[in-house]
């Protein structure tokens, strides 16, 4: 069992770019030929490996990473470019794009507001025409049911005076005859 113990600052990541540097071979050769195990100890320039006291589980080593040199860090820093100098005119010219496309998003906005507000109009305008249609079919329909009860009543009361005048023509009649029977019988 291999253990690797870290005493730097740099952080896990530079940890593990080293650790790929050393092969998984030399590591398993030097815990089984440790003549050979003298070679690959300290040949890393940022890295010292110390093996710690035998263990019956194993073979255990300490991975020291030395302080990058302030040579290693000037490689490693990226410079900016150049800031070029901006004149008068070209924030002039910024400034009125800027304006520009403030310009045209607003006009986009009072567009689109725009549009909203006449597609709420036609909606309402749509819902109040259908509202007066309904209501004129409706109020068409009742005049037609009333005008088609005014007529059924009528013809009802037609019918009715008419019974009522047969009835009394019979009523007539019956006392007619009986006035004739009772003249004959007198």
């Amino acid at each position: 069992m291999l253990i690797f113990t870290s005493k730097t600052s740099r952080g896990s990541r530079t940890y593990k770019e080293k650790m790929k540097e050393i092969s998984v071979l030399s590591l398993i050769c030097s815990c089984l030929y440790p003549e050979s195990r003298k070679n690959i100890m300290g040949d890393y320039e940022d890295m010292d490996i110390k093996p710690i006291n035998k263990r019956a589980s194993g073979q255990a080593f300490e991975v020291i990473l030395k302080p990058t040199s302030p040579v290693s860090e000037v490689a490693h820093c990226i410079t900016s470019p150049p800031k070029r100098d901006i004149s008068l005119e070209d924030i002039q010219k910024k400034l009125e794009a800027a304006e520009d496309r403030r310009r045209c998003q607003e006009a986009h906005v009072l567009q689109t507001l725009a549009e909203k507000r006449e597609h709420e109009r036609d909606v309402l305008m749509k819902a109040m025409e259908e509202n007066s249609n309904f209501s004129r079919m409706a109020e068409e329909k009742l005049q037609m049911k009333m005008e088609q009860i005014e007529e059924n009543r009528m013809a009802y009361l037609a019918a009715m005076m008419e019974r009522l005048q047969e009835k009394e023509k019979h009523a007539q009649e019956v006392r007619r005859n009986k006035e004739l029977r009772e003249a004959l019988t007198a």
